[in-house]
């Protein structure tokens, strides 16, 4: 008989889920994929797109392009996920469905900050690194303030690379001289990369120039009349002329609403098969909420979630068709961490690893920065 795989979500982890189900399963069972765009975006270019060295064209993909791989698409807003109904509703129509892959990703949520206003800006979505891209152009110097606004937050590496690029990216134009500062909640810089590769990003900030302030928890923002001004929970306050925010995310209302999360709000899983409380509903990327051994949570990144879509698509294929072992998500991961200069470093590690995970940070280089620019290549490629 034939069974209905319905995705949540046409972002990184949902593409994967979709194709690899579809590679498993070959042409039996109906796989269907709804997002309420139909353009997938890659946001790991987005800080290319932010100084202009990406056209946005060059980083998107039609969802309907799924197609041809026999996987349905539907543009539609989600509006609730019942599954003890084993249903979701749209806007455009309910589906019945005996799996469900939920990758709806966070919602991005500044207004939770007091006195956030629309002057301010963000990478977070493509529509608002763009808008960045257009103010940096015009921008004449002065003060560049990266305000991460509380944790956790997608891609933990963004706001230094965003500040590394921008130090490049003015040290090669007369506009009367750009500092950048970053602030950041957390007691160092990038936790997740252990105590070595925090002091080596710390390292590299300090010769860079790039002022940083940990411990930092943004109170209120100040854009109007009375001029550009941060302040922070601990009594510290700053003058900016730009400012760059990464607001706080949360998961989307509706995975709240279905009894799919537990106390931190994010979908509750189990950290080898994705798989929440309703054994036919899984959850992948942003959404989740990932518990490691160490007691901390995996952190929020595109590779994490491209490795739960292919652990979660093999065993839901075991299950209907191939009946080949289960598979366990192993918690490897990696990424490029873009320095400007033509040059990146390279993060990864292993983050099941018992006590904690075991993670290395390589140096910034010109190899790596290419092999970030094939693998953009090759992504957007592969999966469409």
């Amino acid at each position: 008989m034939e069974k209905t795989i319905v995705i949540l979500g046409g972002g990184i982890g949902g593409v994967v889920a979709a194709r690899e189900l579809r590679r498993n399963l070959g042409t039996r069972h109906r796989i269907v994929l709804i997002d309420r765009s139909d353009v997938h975006s890659f946001p790991p270019s987005y800080l290319w797109v932010m100084v202009g060295w990406r056209k946005p064209a060059a980083i998107l993909k039609p969802l309907p392009a799924m197609e041809k791989h026999r996987v349905e698409f539907y543009q539609a807003t989600v509006r609730a996920i019942h599954p003890g109904e084993h249903r979701v509703e749209t806007d455009r129509a309910s589906f019945r469905y005996d799996y469900l892959v939920v990758a709806l990703g966070a919602e991005l949520l500044p207004q939770l900050v007091r006195g956030w206003a629309e002057g301010v800006h963000s990478f977070y979505t493509l529509e608002d690194v763009v808008k960045l891209r257009d103010a940096l152009v015009s921008f004449s110097g002065g003060t560049i303030a990266i305000v991460i606004g509380d944790t956790p937050y997608k891609c933990p590496p963004a706001p230094y690379e965003a500040a590394f690029i921008l130090e490049s990216f003015f040290s090669h134009r007369t506009n009367g001289g750009t500092t950048i500062k970053v602030f950041t909640p957390e007691p160092a810089p990038l936790p997740a990369a252990g105590p070595a590769g925090a002091a080596m990003l710390s390292e590299l900030l300090r010769r860079r120039r790039i002022e940083l302030h940990v411990s930092h928890k943004v109170s209120s923002i100040s854009s109007g009349s009375l001029g550009r001004r941060i302040s922070f929970e601990n009594g510290a306050s700053y003058e900016y002329d730009m400012l760059i925010f990464i607001p706080p995310h949360r998961p989307p209302q509706i995975v709240r609403a279905a009894g799919l999360t537990d106390g931190s709000g994010w979908v509750t899983v189990d950290p080898k098969s994705l798989r929440t409380q309703f054994p036919e509903v899984f959850a992948i990327g942003d959404v989740t909420t990932v518990r490691l051994p160490s007691g901390g949570t995996l952190p929020k990144a595109g590779v994490f979630a491209a490795g739960e879509a292919e652990t979660v698509a093999h065993n839901i294929a075991s299950e209907l068709r191939t009946h080949a072992p289960l598979k366990d998500f192993g918690g490897m991961g990696h990424c490029y961490l873009e320095t400007g200069y033509g040059r990146a470093g390279y993060i990864h590690g292993d983050f099941f690893a018992k006590p904690v995970p075991v993670v290395s940070v390589d140096e910034p280089s010109v190899a790596h920065h290419w092999k970030k620019v094939v693998f953009e290549k090759y992504w957007l490629w592969r999966w469409f």
